[in-house]
């Protein structure tokens, strides 16, 4: 049977395309159905203050870089989005003046302008907001140099993907996008080989750090969230971390506060990870195949899927 056509945008991929007893059952969990989805390889946390939750998102990086030595380097791989932890990233090293210079950090994306990556003098570049809101407010006694930073840039994209197997990656963290990204990596555009089915698992797992098409969700949420609702503005590509480097990765780690998806979003890609449901429409649920992931939930965000007129 035809895969239905997208209901937001009929040119895409996206989770309205999937079967709708999926979608059915992700509508009828209740906060308490998340917790009882961890399986071994997939484990699933509750934070009840956001304070507790931010602090949590913080010391994991910390943990990784204090990890790190000269013989074994070690790193983490961080999100814009949310951005709330990178602050007491900082805060926390200078006041407990913990050293972390052998530790490493990688930006998962950047904007993608006009054949290039985005400066880091672009009031929204993603690189500018790790420095100002996390590294440069590190005492430089205890920081890494900036060699040990790696972000993605339009003419080094293989060398970033090479660096994953220079230093060991033992977090990439992330957020959860309104599509079901993590990165950058959104649903493909339906068209081409790809125009009644989307790519499978194995063929979306091969693709490493690259130039991305936006899905028109992700253009419209970041309106929202960075450019006060004005959608011509937002860049339609970017670079983005990929699958290839995610599965070199030891673990997963999503936060969830509840301002990046919604209520039914998170279900949805927690119930296709439990289950082992893979599909690149959604392809936060190609996350299943990993050995190591964690789904990090504020619980006040998790809410309900009740309809409701506001």
């Amino acid at each position: 049977m035809p895969r239905k056509m997208s209901t937001i945008n009929p040119q895409w991929w996206d989770y309205t395309t999937l079967d709708p007893q999926i979608l059915e059952d992700a509508v009828k969990l209740t906060a308490k159905d998340l917790e009882q989805l961890q399986r071994p390889g997939f484990k699933v946390t509750f934070f009840d203050s956001i304070e507790e939750f931010f602090v949590a998102e913080a010391i994991e990086y910390i943990r990784v870089w204090q990890a790190s030595t000269p013989d074994d380097p070690r790193g983490i791989c961080g999100p814009i989005g949310p951005t709330e932890q990178l602050p007491l990233v900082a805060r926390i090293i200078n006041d407990m003046d913990i050293d972390v210079r052998d530790g490493y950090f990688w930006g998962m994306d950047e904007w993608y302008i006009d054949g290039k990556e985005a400066s880091v003098d672009h009031p929204l570049s993603f690189a500018r907001a790790d420095l100002e809101l996390c590294f440069n407010r590190i005492r430089p006694e205890l920081r890494m140099s900036d060699d040990h930073l790696r972000f993605p840039s339009a003419d080094g994209l293989a060398e970033y993907t090479s660096s994953y197997d220079e230093v060991r990656c033992m977090v990439m963290q992330g957020g959860q996008g309104d599509v079901k990204h993590w990165a950058f990596n959104d649903p493909p555009m339906r068209k081409g080989v790809y125009a009644d089915v989307p790519p499978s698992p194995e063929e979306y797992r091969k693709l490493s750090t690259r130039i991305v098409d936006l899905h028109p969700m992700t253009l419209i949420q970041n309106a929202r969230t960075s450019y006060a609702g004005r959608v011509h503005d937002v860049p339609t590509q970017a670079l983005s971390v990929g699958p290839v480097e995610t599965w070199k990765s030891d673990r997963v780690s999503i936060w969830h506060p509840g301002t990046h998806d919604n209520p039914f979003g998170l279900r949805l890609t927690s119930l296709m990870i439990s289950k082992g449901l893979a599909d690149s429409s959604v392809p936060m649920s190609l996350l299943t195949d990993h050995p190591d992931v964690h789904f990090n939930f504020l619980r006040s965000a998790v809410g309900t899927t009740d309809s409701e007129m506001h």
